[in-house]
């Protein structure tokens, strides 16, 4: 497996994303500026310059024509991606965590953080193809969770939005009143903060990740547990193989402890787990702090990691991992 180390960031990296095409490498770190990369090579193409605090996530439109950032400073942006030119900006009264396109692009989800008097919330924002029309008025506006909301996504068909955060709870809600549709069994869900969710590449399941040191496998519908894969250390990250039967995992242990023990006992590596029977077939060592972020390209053949070390890098399998045999 060989790697390309991108040097961009000068922050750690907290969100990685692929276009659909996979071609394009979208990274977010704490330095306030989105970059996007070549996938194939790790040239940089360029940077979005306009958020004043650390860019939590991001996502990217269809035909990789728009993107749409969050950020600590209480904005979530809108960009044109080949231009890096700042279309519109979300403004908000508590820093934007999580942010995901619908299907067809027609609209955003956008988490905001508990903050002052204000509980944590979800945004559903309506994006216009004209930029004219463009307006920031929520669509719709959920509340209720605990604590921070890491990640929110669509459910299938944009019928209904999936959300997970720091009280542990997966939550699926009615894309159109905001009603709580679903919540996880406390039983065998996650035990501690969730902190990374990731779809399958068709959309029927998903992936979670926690500081409970396990991530689970999901049924989109039902948020039944379908399995469970657990590590020795706090999970940040898991991403789902669209090409074989394999999941990668990583994390380590909290940043403030980094200085204080070895690359080796922080267990920096990123994981790879057999989807099916939930065992570890192997892992990718390289990042000098926990893995932040992880992300599949859609073409299954090359996987990218963002570690606390400011460092992105990318995976190509080799020939050989098309044949394993677990």
């Amino acid at each position: 497996m060989r790697p390309i180390l991108l040097k961009g960031h000068e922050r750690p990296l907290t969100f990685l994303k692929y276009n659909r095409d996979g071609d394009l490498l979208f990274s977010c770190a704490k330095d306030h500026t989105p970059t996007v990369w070549y996938a194939s090579n790790g040239e940089r193409l360029g940077t979005y310059k306009g958020h004043n605090g650390a860019v939590w996530c991001c996502d990217v439109s269809r035909d990789s024509t728009r993107l749409v950032t969050s950020s600590a400073d209480q904005t979530v942006k809108l960009w044109d991606c080949e231009t890096g030119l700042q279309l519109f900006s979300f403004n908000f009264d508590a820093p934007a965590r999580a942010v995901s396109f619908s299907e067809g692009d027609k609209m955003v989800v956008i988490t905001t953080d508990p903050f002052m008097e204000q509980q944590s919330a979800i945004h559903v924002k309506l994006i216009e193809d004209d930029r004219s029309l463009q307006t920031s008025e929520d669509v719709l506006t959920i509340t209720g969770p605990q604590g921070r909301i890491n990640r929110a996504m669509w459910g299938p068909l944009n019928k209904t939005i999936i959300s997970a955060g720091e009280d542990a709870t997966v939550r699926i809600w009615d894309a159109e009143t905001g009603k709580l549709l679903k919540e996880s069994d406390p039983e065998t869900g996650h035990q501690k903060a969730i902190t990374s969710m990731s779809k399958s590449a068709d959309g029927s399941h998903f992936i979670t990740g926690s500081h409970d040191k396990t991530a689970k496998l999901w049924d989109t519908r039902t948020l039944k547990v379908l399995k469970t894969y657990t590590t020795e250390r706090p999970v940040n990250a898991a991403a789902i193989s669209p090409l074989l039967d394999h999941v990668v995992i990583g994390g380590g242990q909290e940043a403030s402890q980094v200085t204080m023990t070895s690359t080796r006992a922080g267990k920096f590596e990123a994981k790879f787990f057999h989807k099916i029977f939930e065992e570890e077939i192997g892992g990718v060592k390289g990042h000098f702090g926990p893995i932040n972020a992880l992300a599949f390209n859609p073409d299954g053949r090359s996987f990218s990691s963002g570690g606390e070390d400011g460092y992105v890098r990318v995976h190509f399998f080799d020939a050989d991992y098309y044949h394993i045999k677990v």
